[in-house]
């Protein structure tokens, strides 16, 4: 199995409450349901107020590095990746486990 992390930071001056975000959030939290390579699929707002600390994580299993590859290239996690290119940055780590 392989881990699939991702932290999001919103840009400067960007809210959780603006539509876009929240398009964005609704595109990622149905990414469980629409992609059959996901074992496993968590994501949801961060809750410490620490400086270092990103807004947005996802937390999600596949089996191997094809089928992370497969969700990669799935057009319901690319359309979701380009709504949040517009407003945020983020990084990924992918581990086997």
């Amino acid at each position: 199995m392989i881990r699939h992390l991702v932290l999001f930071k919103l840009n400067e001056g960007v809210g959780r409450d603006e539509p876009r975000v929240a398009a964005g959030v609704e595109a990622f939290r149905a990414l469980g349901g629409q992609i059959p390579e996901l074992r496993f699929w968590e994501c949801a707002w961060n809750v410490s107020e620490r400086p270092i600390a990103y807004d947005f994580a996802i937390n999600s299993a596949v089996e191997d590095l094809d089928a992370l590859q497969r969700y990669l290239d799935h057009p319901a996690h690319q359309a979701g990746v380009g709504l949040w290119r517009e407003f945020s940055t983020w990084v990924i780590a992918d581990y086997p486990f």
